[in-house]
């Protein structure tokens, strides 16, 4: 190319660009024109001094905002519109060239929605009265405000932004699990910082893993409800999920030492949309979901239904006989999402019939070394079935402009069968095993894990949201109760003859086990146990702004958590049928507890603070409604937890950058005895150090990421010496935690519709037990892995897309989920494409 041509072209590439400025400042002011003609109209105009001259009441006025991204005059006018009479807008005819907001989802005042919406356009805002607001170009002057599309949930016990919360929470929304292919509760959670996955035990059959080094099978909670079922979650229905670390007893009672996972359901919109997703994959996978929403006008003023359904059936790579089928169906009905007071009723209902996997066993500290696909239960006999059912209803009412009560209710009910192949190497050949046998020897006993079991729970959660000052102060409180019932029936059977002792389960081979083999156990009744769980709890959570950069917050709560437990045993005699005799006297718990939580937060500017948190919980014996004679009289563990931290919005909000460092202790702990996984034994002290780092957002337009990195040291304090071996154990890290975590997905969308994606995730060395050495071995340790991930997708038009994943791109051998008794190895490569139809 010339000199001279590429002068013209650098002139006519100026000509647009003058020509896209002076567009732009010239829709800025026919918004300012359109504003002005009302006085009470929300207006635009240069004003240049950014949100910190904000007055009037309106910035105090507290509602529940559920706007979607989308043209920013659209989003303002909707906004408005949601307001009510505080504030009125006409919107111009114009638009303003590129102009786009992320919207605002969650519990906001006026000023902390506008921030959300304003986050990456440049603009600015200042409330110049209680009904009238200027909006303008951010000059260099002009304060930072900034927000993003992330820096909310949907809790109310957390109605301000997420820059600042004085905690770790993690959003994972579900665009990005869409984008990734996930199809597991488990797959979706390795997106958070300091989470790692453990294996199912018993009848705890679902989603075990655990946060900065403690487990959080009790603390998984759903649209802020525990949902204390154990069962395998799919994130069909999720709009996001929230990583919560650190103690949150003051918000959500017992358990939460190392933090709560809080999943965010699809709710009502205002406008109609269908979006229908197949897949096809490796390993027989087939799935298909669909999401339907429809405005229902013609029923009730704001009222709208929303379906979300799916079905999945699929093999797991390089993982023989393992199955996964499941179906989920959930709908919702809104009413009065325009108006002050709302109602929204959902059903969850899911059901599973999977051919589970309990992997392979623990070979003198380390898996055995035999092919990563062998599988050693029986594929005819072996199952886990589940149904859950979930129905809750939700009212909202807004309180004048400073307040909204809440109230939800919530009856769930999880119905589970299994019977499960447990792979053990324990002497169970003849003869001694030692290192020298020759593998073709070693026989496994097939231990068979079987019963069934239902858990219902009905609950009831109140709470009123503040905003206003206190003795000139401003600050956001909430007060609230909740409390509810919870039970639990599990019948658990056994495969081995009371009578002679001996296992009437036949042994396979080690290196050669037959899946195909008849199973020939017989079953004997072994325990029927009935366990009720009364709870109730008041709390107070307030925040109070002392200055534009200083706010102090803190909460209180009071728990009380009343056990009663009634079990049946069986007696079996040398002749005739086993007589099952019910408990003379049960076991009960009763604990009052209360827990408490400070924090200080320093903004040096609008878009970055700096905190300190201090924080409690408890865990008593029978969080999850088990008790036995081992830990009835048990008083709760006690956990507190020190947390310093920073959080900062960049590139105008498009950008997170957050680290934190923590320290939790906790005493008196409990652990699974593995002689006995049934009953829990005194385990002494333990402390987890660590530090963490995350980036989330987008680096540029086009490119998206979020990574994370955390550091965990974790030990065993202290160990009583009542029992053999437990004194050894002091100094060993935590059962599965590794040291070294890390997770990177990233995304960039290139011209003419297409995106590609890759990610990675490292998981350190993890020990499986952390309490006790086995007679077979030292402690079984998991090696440290690396994993990698791609993706790409192809939007065809507005409305079909079609995308391609690829999960372990190297074929890596790695071990997946932990257990004192077993390991589970993970997926091999495997692949899923996908066709999006959304109309």
């Amino acid at each position: 190319m010339s000199k001279l041509s590429r002068r013209k072209q650098g002139r006519r590439k100026q000509r647009f660009v003058n020509r896209r400025v002076w567009l732009t400042m010239g829709t800025i002011a026919a918004y300012a024109a359109a504003g002005s003609s009302n006085k009470s109209a929300l207006s635009f105009a240069q004003s240049g001094k950014g949100s910190a001259q904000d007055n009037g009441q309106a910035q105090l006025s507290v509602r529940r905002f559920d706007i979607p991204a989308g043209p920013l005059d659209i989003v303002l006018a909707q906004f408005a519109k949601d307001c009510g009479t505080a504030i009125q807008y006409t919107v111009p005819k114009e638009t303003i060239p590129g102009f786009r907001s992320s919207g605002v989802t969650g519990l906001y005042s006026q000023q902390q929605a506008l921030r959300q919406i304003l986050a990456g356009t440049g603009l600015d805002f200042t409330f110049t009265g209680q009904d009238a607001v200027t909006i303008g170009v951010r000059n260099s002057q002009s304060v930072e405000v900034s927000a993003t599309s992330i820096d909310s949930v949907a809790l109310a016990k957390l109605p301000t932004p997420l820059l600042d919360t004085p905690q770790s929470v993690t959003v994972i929304p579900h665009q990005l699990l869409t984008d990734e292919g996930v199809t597991t509760f488990h797959d979706a959670l390795r997106n958070s910082p300091g989470i790692s996955l453990a294996a199912g035990e018993g009848a705890l059959q679902g989603d075990n893993l655990t946060i900065r080094g403690f487990p959080v099978e009790d603390d998984i909670f759903l649209d802020g409800i525990r949902d204390f079922g154990s069962y395998y979650r799919d994130p069909f229905n999720y709009q996001q999920i929230d990583v919560l670390e650190g103690p949150a007893g003051v918000e959500f009672g017992r358990g939460s030492t190392g933090g709560v996972i809080n999943q965010e359901s699809k709710t009502p919109e205002l406008h109609p949309f269908m979006d229908f997703n197949g897949d096809l994959g490796t390993d027989r996978t087939r799935r298909f979901t669909a999401d339907i929403n429809e405005p229902l006008p013609h029923v009730a003023d704001g009222a709208a239904f929303r379906l979300n359904l799916m079905v999945h059936d699929s093999g797991v790579a390089q993982r023989d006989v393992t199955t996964n089928r499941r179906f989920g169906v959930a709908p919702t009905f809104a009413v009065g999402m325009n108006s002050p007071t709302r109602l929204v009723a959902s059903d969850l209902h899911m059901q599973e019939d999977d051919i589970p996997d309990y992997g392979i066993p623990w070979y003198f500290g380390r898996p055995a070394p035999v092919p990563r696909h062998n599988y050693y239960g029986f594929e005819h006999d072996n199952f886990l079935r589940t149904n859950v059912d979930i129905g809750t209803v939700s009212i909202e009412h807004d309180l004048s402009d400073r307040g909204l009560l809440r109230d939800i209710a919530r009856y769930a009910h999880y119905e589970h069968k299994w019977q499960i192949t447990e792979p053990q190497v324990n002497n169970a050949s003849s003869g001694a095993i030692t290192p020298a046998t020759p593998l073709d020897e070693v026989m496994v006993n097939r231990n068979q894990l079987a019963g069934h079991s239902d858990e219902a729970q009905l609950w009831d959660q109140a709470d009123v949201t503040y905003t206003g000052k206190l003795l000139g102060v401003r600050q956001t409180a909430v007060l609230g109760a909740e409390g509810g019932k919870e039970s639990s029936d599990p019948v658990r059977t056994r495969f081995v003859n009371p009578v002679t002792g001996l296992n009437t389960v036949p042994l396979t081979s080690l290196l050669h086990p037959d899946p195909a083999q008849p199973f020939s156990g017989t079953e004997f009744p072994n325990t029927q146990v009935h366990t009720d769980a009364f709870s109730a709890g008041v709390y107070l959570l307030d925040t109070f702004e002392l200055s534009r950069e200083w706010e102090l917050s803190g909460g209180i709560r009071l728990d009380h958590f009343d056990a009663n437990e009634k079990s049946v045993t069986w007696a079996y005699p040398t002749s005739g049928p086993p007589v099952g005799t019910p408990q003379a006297a049960g076991f009960e718990q009763d604990i009052n507890k209360g827990t408490w939580r400070t924090a200080l937060v320093y903004k040096p500017t609008a878009n970055g603070s700096i905190y300190f948190d201090y924080g409690t919980s408890f865990d008593p014996s029978a969080e999850q409604l088990s008790l036995t004679a081992a830990n009835a009289e048990t008083p709760p563990e006690q956990n507190e937890s020190y947390e310093f931290g920073s959080k900062w919005n960049i590139q105008n909000g498009k950008l997170t950058l957050r680290g934190a460092l923590f320290r939790t202790n906790r005493e008196n702990v409990l652990e699974p005895d593995p002689t006995d996984s049934s009953v829990d034994v005194l385990a002494g002290n333990q402390r987890v150090d660590g530090a963490e780092g995350v980036v989330q957002g987008h680096l540029t337009d086009r490119w998206e990421i979020l990574s994370s990195y955390t550091f965990l040291r974790s030990e065993v304090v202290d160990s009583p010496v009542t029992r053999q071996n437990y004194p050894a154990s002091i100094g060993l890290p935590l059962q599965n935690v590794p040291q070294n975590l890390f997770n990177l997905w990233t995304e960039y969308r290139l011209p003419h519709g297409f995106e590609v994606g890759a990610g990675s995730n490292f998981v350190g060395a993890r020990d499986a037990n952390s309490t006790t050495l086995t007679t077979l071995s030292s402690l079984e340790t998991a090696p440290e892995y690396w994993t990698f991930n791609a993706m790409a997708k192809y939007a065809i038009s507005e409305r079909i897309s079609v995308q391609a994943n690829i999960d372990n791109l190297t074929d890596r051998f790695y071990l997946d989920e932990l257990h004192p008794g077993h390991v589970i190895p993970g997926a091999g490569t495997s692949a899923l494409f996908g066709v999006n139809y959304r109309f």
